[in-house]
C-alpha cells in the first residue's frame, strides 16, 4: 500500500500515538505533514519540534493544499472539522491510523497486544524493552515516550510488532475499538473497568469489545488475562484460542507469589526464577508478570527478561518527578480513573514512606467529567492528605444529570477526614499548594492533559 505514497499528512498529530507514528514513518523516508489544534501539550509538541516536523496550528483545508497521497484520521477528529470535509469532498485518500498499522506495518508479523483499562503503556513499554534487550528489534507503537527508546514508535524489519491495544473508538467513519485492527497472535488483558463512558454505556459494553478482541485471536496464539481481574471472568473462558490466567492468586496459571515492595523497586517469584524491575507497587508487579510470561511463551530466556527489567526506564508522565524544591517534590501523572489514581497514590506512598501526600487531579476526560466515577473519585482522592479538585472541564456541555457534582465531591471528602478545596484555575491551585505545601511534601499531579502548565509553574513558585 505505501509503495505508491511519498506524502502523508495527519489530521490531529499530537495525539500521542499519532505523533509517534508520524515521526517513524517520516524516518522511514516519507514526507510528513500534520495539523491540530491550537495548542498542543508537552511531551508531543517537543517530541515533534525535535524531529523537525512541523505542526499547522488550526485546521484549515489549506493545510491539504499540498494534496499529499494519504490522509490518516485521528480518532478525535469529527464531521465538520474542516480538513476531514476536504478530504470527504475530494475524495482523497483516506484511513484510520489503526488501518494504516494493519494493512501497511502489523501484516505478516507476530503481534504482540497489551490491552487493559490501566496500565497499557507502561507493560507494553516494558514488552518491548524486554525483546529489544534480547536483540529481537521489534516494532512497536506505545501511547506514551519510553524511557529507553525515546520515542512510541518504531517500524522495523523484525517479525516481532508490539503494540498497545486500546479500547477507544478507531475513527468518526468506523467506531470499532482500535484494538480489533491489530492482527493479535499474543493479547494481554491486564484489567477491565468501566471507562470512557462517552463511548461505552456500560461496562457490558466494554466486555463485548474486549470480547471482539479475544475472538480474533489464533489457534496457534495465546490470551494472558488477568485471573484477578472479576470482571474479566467470563471472557476468559474462551475455547477457540489458548487461555492462560496470570496474577497474584492462588487460583491462576501464571502466578506472582513472593513479593517485596520497597521504595525503590518490586521482587516476586514467578516459577524458579526470582525477578526484580524497577518500578514500584503491587499494580506493576502484576504488569510485569504479564510480561514475563508473554516473553517466556516467545522464547525469550528469563536472563534477557531480567536485564530488562533492570535496565528500565519507565515511561513519561507516569509517577514522572518533575522536580524538587526545598524538599518539596513536584509528581506528574497521567492518572485520569479513579483505579489509577488509587493504584499511583498506593505507590506513592510507597515511594515516599512517611511524606506527606498531595493530590491535585484536573476532571478533564470524557468519563471523570461525568458522574460516573462520583463515589469512585471519593475512595481514590482520600488516599492523600491534602486534595484539591482543578473545575471540571467542559461541564457546560453536559446534561446536568449527568455531569460529576463537584460539591458534593468536596462534601465526601472532608467526611472522610480529607481537607480538599475545589478551585477553578491553575493560579487558584498554584497559590494554594505552594502557600500549603511544607517540606517533604509530595505533590502529585494527576491529568491526561497539559493542565495549563502547572507542574512548573508550581515548582517555580515553590523557588521563590
Amino acid at each position: 500500500m505505501l509503495s505508491d505514497f511519498k506524502s502523508v499528512h495527519f489530521i490531529g498529530i499530537g495525539g500521542t500515538a499519532m505523533a509517534s507514528a508520524a515521526v517513524a514513518m517520516q524516518e522511514r523516508g516519507y514526507s510528513v505533514t500534520g495539523s491540530d489544534q491550537q495548542v498542543i501539550y508537552p511531551p508531543m509538541s517537543t517530541f515533534l519540534a525535535s524531529r523537525g516536523i512541523g505542526v499547522k496550528c488550526g485546521y484549515s483545508e489549506a493545510n491539504l493544499s499540498h494534496n499529499p497521497d494519504l490522509v490518516v484520521i485521528g480518532n478525535a477528529i469529527s464531521r465538520g472539522n474542516p480538513e476531514a470535509e476536504h478530504v470527504l469532498d475530494h475524495k482523497l485518500r483516506y484511513c484510520s491510523l489503526p488501518e494504516l498499522l494493519k494493512e501497511c506495518f502489523i501484516r505478516g508479523k507476530r503481534s504482540l497486544v497489551v490491552t487493559g483499562t490501566h496500565g497499557k503503556t507502561t507493560t507494553t513499554s516494558l514488552l518491548a524493552w524486554v525483546f529489544e534487550t534480547a536483540g529481537l528489534n521489534p516494532s512497536f507503537l506505545i501511547g506514551g515516550i519510553p524511557g529507553n527508546f525515546g520515542q512510541g514508535a518504531r517500524f522495523t524489519d523484525s517479525d516481532w510488532f508490539i503494540l498497545e491495544g486500546d479500547e477507544y473508538d478507531t475513527a468518526f467513519f468506523d467506531k470499532r475499538s482500535k484494538f480489533v485492527h491489530y492482527l493479535p497472535e499474543v493479547g494481554i488483558i491486564n484489567n477491565l473497568e468501566m471507562d470512557h463512558a462517552d463511548i461505552f454505556g456500560s461496562l457490558a459494553d466494554i466486555q463485548l469489545s474486549f470480547q471482539r478482541f479475544i475472538q480474533l485471536i489464533p489457534r496457534n496464539g495465546l490470551l494472558l488475562g488477568n485471573g484477578d481481574e472479576p470482571n474479566l471472568g467470563r471472557l476468559l473462558a474462551a475455547r477457540h484460542c489458548p487461555v492462560k490466567r496470570f496474577g497474584l492468586g492462588a487460583d491462576n496459571d501464571i502466578r506472582g507469589s513472593g513479593l517485596v515492595l520497597r521504595h525503590d523497586g518490586s521482587e516476586f517469584q514467578f516459577g524458579d526464577t526470582r525477578f526484580t524491575l524497577p518500578l514500584i507497587g503491587e499494580f506493576n508487579v502484576r504488569n510485569a508478570l504479564a510480561v514475563a510470561a508473554c516473553a517466556r511463551h516467545c522464547g525469550v530466556t528469563d536472563a534477557h527478561i531480567q536485564r530488562a527489567f533492570s535496565s528500565f526506564q519507565g515511561i513519561q508522565r507516569r509517577m514522572e518527578v518533575r522536580g524538587e524544591v526545598r524538599g518539596i517534590a513536584v509528581v506528574d501523572d497521567f492518572g485520569h480513573h479513579p483505579t489509577a489514581i488509587r493504584e499511583t497514590l498506593r505507590a506513592l506512598r510507597v515511594r515516599f514512606p512517611g511524606r506527606r501526600l498531595w493530590a491535585v487531579f484536573e476532571p478533564r476526560s470524557n468519563t471523570t467529567r461525568r458522574n460516573v466515577f462520583q463515589t469512585e473519585l471519593v475512595d481514590a482522592l482520600e488516599r492523600a492528605d491534602r486534595i484539591v479538585v482543578a473545575e471540571v472541564a467542559r461541564l457546560e456541555q453536559l446534561p446536568p444529570e449527568e455531569r460529576l457534582n463537584p460539591e458534593k465531591l468536596m462534601q465526601d471528602l472532608r467526611l472522610a477526614g480529607r481537607p480538599a478545596a475545589y478551585l477553578p484555575t491553575v493560579d487558584a491551585i498554584v497559590e494554594h499548594v505552594v502557600s500549603g505545601a511544607e517540606t517533604g511534601d509530595v505533590i502529585c499531579v494527576f491529568s491526561n492533559g497539559g493542565f495549563g502548565g502547572i507542574h512548573d509553574r508550581l515548582l517555580k513558585q515553590l523557588s521563590v
